[in-house]
């Protein structure tokens, strides 16, 4: 019987939104090769310009870098290798090592029974002296392998590059292939039809795959084999770990009153879906949940379940998790059933925007319960998929079709994006093809001409959503069940609602007293951001229009120009580009007009609850709030004190001089004697003592 591993094995969706079975999708840089022939195949760590032979007296920090080097050597040198003996001491462990060429010995001569028949196979092994043999030692401290022997002399030919290759040790398939091939295998396509559909999905001739036909007929007939005997194995599993999630929910009801959770059964009464909350989520979702991202890209092998988590941004830019749901299917319904449960969770309150993958289910469940919230997809999701979609069928002009896509999504009207559109598409002839006829029924969702003054919260950047890759993969590489799930997640979303505000002091750049308002008000995410727009202000020039709007342009004229309407009585303030109402923060042409109109302070209700450094404080419980309350006194009180001491310092070189060195004496004392102190609440410094007090 062959067991069940006992790690959780997490991989990302593979199939297409498209709908077609026959599509899938790669994520680039995901896979996840454990074998060393797979890495010497897909990741060659050492050049050939800079690989040099190995030598006697060669060091290696581990065994195992020595093996890779020794592999990619061999690789490159038209053979392969395979470890031999090892020996264990007491003291050190494995200590010796032996790497040899893979046709090294000779096979031993196997016995036959009587009346038995058996297919004669010729070994490849020759006797070979090829070799590289390693010893440990501690030096320093710190255990090095020394290689003791090597020779490079083989008794057989070796191979060329395309030859080599097609060695066993070299020939892998990788996870997100096998994952294809059993897709292709269920839907009936004989073996030789699944290698032409994965040479031509890769673009690459016939018989260049890392693998041979032979492979993959071997892989399928085991992995039956393994399915067969481990699906009881796996349903038992699955059972056993809902069970026991289930209980954990009831512990971690009792535990904490605040904590919400949801399950679903199927019609034979086993558990179909389950979702949860924390406490912390619920309580930070009352004031962060106006963009929530919902992401549904995990699914797990072994419970065949799918991770969904809602994630947000707190005032100083940090991820928020509001909550999880494992769900069985990835259809409309499983999906309306998670937003239902989520929905309940936060009491009925609804975010105003709702981003996601491309998901045609997806969407549809969130037109049906959340027919309210705007539903965005983001541009950093979707276009790893525009390069999986159009860069094979497109070939050499995918290049020229990635730069009219990309013009595409920064238009500034409707009828010209579906004109520009339309013309793009009859210009590289895809018009039957699936995937655009996908996107484009979904551009109301993604296109910045529809979707421009969509509340985003800053959630569409770059390094928030590489934070949410990072912060995704931390959680599910780390799980061995469902209740482990459940309890990282919980410690997870205790650790994100702490509220930590950056320590930095915020220089001003532009002294204008608009700027020093807002630093007095925002965390430092918030008002780095206004900031830069104030910066920026400086650049433009601003015309008064009889009707008393304002048109806003460049000195340089880089990016057009823009409409500003300025309505006095009611203190409001409009511009054509719709940043504010996308990112809550004003804009530069905004700001040059406030400017103009000689503003001290930005309007109190451009300034956004959720960008306020007190939001924070709502966050901590019981009694908390008023040590932080006193805390974040104390700490704006040093500030204004370091602030003044470094504008004094910087008249004078001699004073300058003075400073940096009585001040680094100073503050090296001051820390050592701090980190003597313990370091938990009990013991904690009097916040109440302000640094003036002390001069």
């Amino acid at each position: 019987m062959v067991s069940v591993q006992s790690k959780t094995v997490w991989i990302k969706r593979q199939q297409c939104p498209c709908g077609d079975w026959k599509c899938f999708v790669t994520y680039e840089g995901d896979t996840n090769e454990t074998n060393v022939g797979s890495r010497l195949i897909k990741n060659d760590s050492f050049p050939t310009e800079s690989m040099i032979s190995p030598y006697v007296g060669m060091v290696f920090k581990s065994d195992d870098e020595a093996f890779d080097y020794y592999g990619n050597f061999a690789r490159k040198n038209g053979f392969s290798i395979r470890k031999e003996r090892s020996r264990l001491s007491p003291q050190l462990g494995v200590y010796k090592r032996d790497f040899v060429c893979y046709r090294s010995g000779f096979a031993p001569a196997r016995k036959k029974q009587i009346g038995e028949h058996q297919r004669e196979r010729k070994s490849v092994r020759c006797g070979c002296d090829s070799k590289m043999y390693l010893s440990k030692e501690i030096v320093d401290g710190v255990s090095q392998w020394f290689v003791v022997q090597f020779s490079n002399v083989h008794n057989h030919e070796l191979l060329e590059d395309d030859q080599v290759r097609l060695l066993p040790a070299y020939r892998k398939i990788h996870e997100a292939d096998q994952e294809r091939i059993l897709l292709l295998s269920k839907a009936g396509f004989p073996i030789h039809r699944i290698v032409k559909v994965l040479e031509l999905e890769k673009g690459i001739h016939g018989g260049h795959l890392s693998f041979l036909e032979r492979d993959v007929r071997n892989f399928i007939q085991t992995r039956k084999r393994i399915v067969q005997e481990s699906d009881a194995l796996l349903a038992e599993r699955r059972e056993i770990d809902t069970v026991d999630l289930l209980e954990a929910c009831r512990t971690s009801k009792e535990a904490d009153p605040y904590f919400v959770y949801d399950v679903a059964f199927d019609e034979n009464d086993r558990v179909e879906n389950v979702a949860w909350s924390c406490g912390d989520s619920v309580h930070a979702y009352d004031m962060f949940g106006d963009v929530v991202y919902f992401d549904s890209t995990y699914r797990s092998m072994n419970y065949g379940l799918s991770f969904g988590a809602w994630l947000g941004i707190n005032n100083h830019g940090k991820i928020l998790f509001f909550g999880c749901a494992l769900l069985q299917d990835e259809n409309p319904r499983s999906f309306a059933w998670a937003l239902q449960a989520f929905l309940r969770f936060m009491k009925g309150r609804c975010p105003q925007t709702i981003i996601t993958d491309i998901d045609p289910g997806l969407r549809e469940a969130i037109t049906s319960e959340l027919p309210n919230t705007k539903h965005f997809i983001s541009l950093y999701n979707m276009m790893p998929r525009i390069s999986t979609w159009f860069s094979l069928p497109l070939g050499p002009r995918f290049p020229e079709f990635k730069y009219e896509f990309e013009e595409l999504c920064r238009l500034e009207g409707t009828d010209e994006f579906e004109f520009r559109w339309n013309n793009m598409v009859s210009h590289f002839g895809i018009n039957s093809d699936k995937h655009i006829a996908l996107l484009f029924s979904l551009r109301m969702c993604w296109a910045l001409p529809y979707t421009r003054g969509c509340f985003l919260a800053r959630m569409d950047s770059t390094s928030y959503w590489k934070s949410v890759d990072v912060f995704l993969k931390g959680v599910i590489e780390t799980q061995t069940c469902l209740r482990g799930f459940l309890e990282q997640m919980g410690l997870v979303s205790h650790r994100k609602m702490q509220p930590h505000e950056e320590a930095q002091f915020m220089h001003l750049k532009t002294c204008l007293p608009i700027e020093e308002h807002a630093r007095s008000i925002l965390t430092p995410f918030a008002f780095n951001a206004v900031q830069q727009e104030m910066v920026l202000a400086m650049e433009y020039a601003a015309s008064e229009m009889s009707d008393g709007s304002h048109i806003v342009r460049h000195f340089k004229k880089v990016d057009g120009e823009h409409l500003v309407i300025w309505v006095p009585e009611d203190e409001q303030i409009h511009c054509s580009c719709k940043a504010f109402e996308s990112t809550g923060i004003l804009c530069r042409h905004a700001l040059r007009v406030l400017l103009l109109k000689n503003y001290f302070q930005i309007p109190s209700k451009y300034l956004l609850n959720r960008w306020h450094r007190e939001e924070s404080s709502s966050l901590l419980r019981y009694g908390e709030q008023s040590n932080l309350k006193n805390s974040d006194e104390w700490y704006r009180e040093f500030n204004s004190l370091t602030g003044t001491l470094f504008s004094e310092a910087v008249l004078t070189k001699e004073r300058s001089d003075f400073v940096r060195r009585e001040l680094t004496e100073e503050l090296t004392r001051l820390v050592g004697q701090v980190r003597e102190m313990p370091a938990v609440d009990e013991v904690g410094m009097d916040v109440t003592l302000s640094p003036t007090n002390v001069l």
